[in-house]
């Protein structure tokens, strides 16, 4: 097996090959502007780094979010050349999982909350590391503080709003490390993996306008 990993669900673009085992190497950078630009040469170093060929990969996996909508796409679609190209299957795994996966240290329940922008986060709740026991949503902060203010929280969306997750806790981003570490753990037990989709929970922002006005040539 080898895996290799991708996500740009969050501001972090990041890329890890991993052997069923262990990771054999990584590369992360914090750039929620310039996905597009960063994701190819991530890639490119990591197999550089390991010694590999990119027709040695046997499976991607990529974070499906929820995440922006632009940011996200990048790795979603890079994900399925790659698998379409080398022919090997594509798996994907919720963003807010990978982060979960990645806190194993925190114990009993926990929230991951990442930054949604206009004010809200995307979140869920945990009892450990490995069971996610709400749905993935999006919401203000002030809303959801009943049910997560006495919960740890990781993520950034967590330590942008103190008032709401006041035990905020690292990591900040997801890592595509984590993310081909919690894939091989699944599929040495047989367990299903998501379909690469997009897990959006909103639309996106720009959108086509309404009663706009059609011009036609007399």
């Amino acid at each position: 097996m080898l895996l290799l990993a991708l996500d740009t669900a969050t501001p972090a673009v990041t890329v890890a090959l991993h052997d069923g085992t262990s990771v054999v190497a990584e590369s992360s950078q914090v750039d929620a502007r310039r996905h597009g630009e960063l994701l190819l040469p991530a890639v490119d170093r990591v197999l550089t780094e390991a010694g590999l060929r990119l027709d040695a990969v046997t499976g991607i996996v990529v974070g499906v979010g929820p995440g922006p909508y632009t940011g996200l796409r990048v790795g979603l679609m890079t994900a399925d050349t790659f698998g379409l190209a080398l022919g090997v299957p594509v798996h994907g795994v919720c963003t807010l999982d990978g982060l979960a996966y990645e806190a194993r240290d925190v114990e009993g329940p926990f929230v991951v909350a990442t930054d949604a922008r206009r004010k809200e986060v995307y979140w869920a709740r945990y009892d450990n590391a490995r069971t996610r026991v709400t749905e993935a949503a999006v919401d203000r902060p002030a809303d959801i503080a009943p049910l997560v203010q006495d919960l740890p929280a990781v993520g950034a969306g967590a330590r942008l709003y103190p008032d709401t997750f006041p035990d905020a806790r690292g990591p900040e981003n997801v890592s595509a490390a984590a993310l081909a570490a919690l894939a091989a753990e699944k599929l040495a037990a047989g367990e299903e993996l998501l379909e690469p989709r997009p897990l959006y929970l909103r639309r996106p922002d720009a959108q086509v306008p309404k009663n706009y006005k059609v011009v036609t040539p007399k």
